[in-house]
């Protein structure tokens, strides 16, 4: 009786040094974040300190609404298109679901992602395809890897060939100048490390998934007799081997990235309309090459945790590349990144209000559990699979 107590206190010890520690690592990614945010936002404004925000305001309130609405709709139609990328990226690990449950999950977490910091509220994601179409919750977060890895390279693939081409027009100079701000120049070195890192992994994975190196059979050979050890090894293999799944099926690759190609190429055609919406008064050309390396660089620099949702980086990017390479003025190029910024981020958070109540499932549940009322009662997009 004494031992079983002794036992118990010990795991109600150990669960509450766990969960002090969680919430410790918790609360420490939140302070790096808002310190980042804090930081990011005052470079951003020691940078445009000579803009007039009364002007910038000016500039938004002008913009065409026509315009506006079709870049809305343009980005919009980008998410059925996420969805269908993501029911994909599932088929290659042999995990099924429907469109309309893989565009709500992509949703929800997206939104979660906008307040929760760390890009923590990818999580999410994972506990609503497990609640309502039984994927492993391993098979949940490598499909998520694999959607990252597929954004970033796209991104960083859409930046170099906008980079390139304005290379050879002979805008080198201006690229130089465009970077010279401490916010364009903090963006940039930051969608450079991003874009090396994802070049670093993707070449890692594909090269691991076509080669037989018995990795899994000596690292569980090491943590034989350790349970805890063997149960974390397991969850790590199991993650690897869905994602060295996808590496290994060449035409899973090739949709993936042409549905990738296609969810950003919207993505920078909403940018480039509502550039057009304020007046950029641009060719279609210029509109073309400079938006894409904005929104690709933008892109890239937000996904390090330095602010919350990317706001800042996103902006300061956007702006000195749009300034540094076209005549269009200071105001102008920072409205046309706030709005751009905040009409996309007002689609995914109404998304992700219309996804969370057409799921039926609460959010704030834990990972393990499933609310029997769903499972009885279903949702507007069908019942859990069984």
């Amino acid at each position: 009786m004494n031992d079983e107590g002794e036992r118990s206190d010990s795991r109600d010890g150990n669960d509450g040094g766990s969960s002090s520690r969680g919430i410790a690592a918790v609360l420490t990614r939140r302070r790096l974040t808002v310190a980042g945010t804090a930081l990011v936002l005052l470079g951003l404004i020691i940078a445009l300190r000579e803009i007039d925000v009364r002007t910038v305001v000016a500039e938004v309130s002008s913009a065409d609404p026509w315009l506006l609405g079709a870049a809305i709709a343009v980005y919009t139609v980008s998410w059925p298109l996420r969805g269908r990328r993501y029911r994909d990226v599932l088929a290659a690990m042999d995990q099924r679901s429907d469109t309309a449950v893989a565009t709500a999950a992509v949703f929800v977490s997206q939104t979660a992602n906008l307040a929760i910091p760390a890009r923590a509220g990818d999580a999410v994601r994972a506990h609503v395809m497990r609640t309502r179409r039984d994927v492993p919750y391993a098979a949940g977060f490598a499909s998520l890897a694999v959607e990252r890895v597929f954004d970033l390279a796209t991104i960083a693939v859409l930046a170099g060939l906008a980079i390139a081409w304005l290379a050879l027009g002979g805008t080198a100079g201006a690229l130089e100048t465009a970077f010279s701000g401490d916010g364009a120049r903090t963006a940039a070195l930051a969608a450079a490390a991003v874009s090396a890192t994802t070049a670093g992994v993707g070449l890692a994975v594909v090269t691991s998934a076509r080669a037989d190196h018995g990795l899994g059979a000596r690292l569980r050979t090491l943590v034989a007799g350790r349970p805890r050890l063997a149960g974390a090894l397991e969850t790590a293999l199991r993650f690897a081997t869905d994602v060295q799944t996808v590496a290994r099926q060449p035409r899973a690759l090739g949709r993936i990235g042409a549905g990738s190609l296609l969810v950003w190429s919207l993505d920078v055609l909403t940018a480039i309309l509502v550039l057009a919406a304020l007046g950029s008064g641009l060719a279609f050309a210029t509109l073309l090459t400079v938006g894409t390396l904005a929104v690709s660089v933008g892109n890239l620099a937000k996904v390090l945790p330095l602010s919350q949702g990317g706001v800042g980086l996103y902006e300061a990017a956007f702006t000195a590349l749009v300034v540094g390479l076209t005549p269009v003025g200071a105001s102008t190029a920072l409205a046309a990144a706030i709005v751009d910024h905040a009409l996309k981020n007002g689609v995914t958070l109404a998304g992700g209000a219309g996804s969370v109540a057409a799921l039926g499932i609460s959010l704030s549940d834990g990972p393990e559990s499933t609310p029997d009322a769903t499972r009885e009662t279903g949702s507007l997009l069908g019942q859990p699979k069984k």
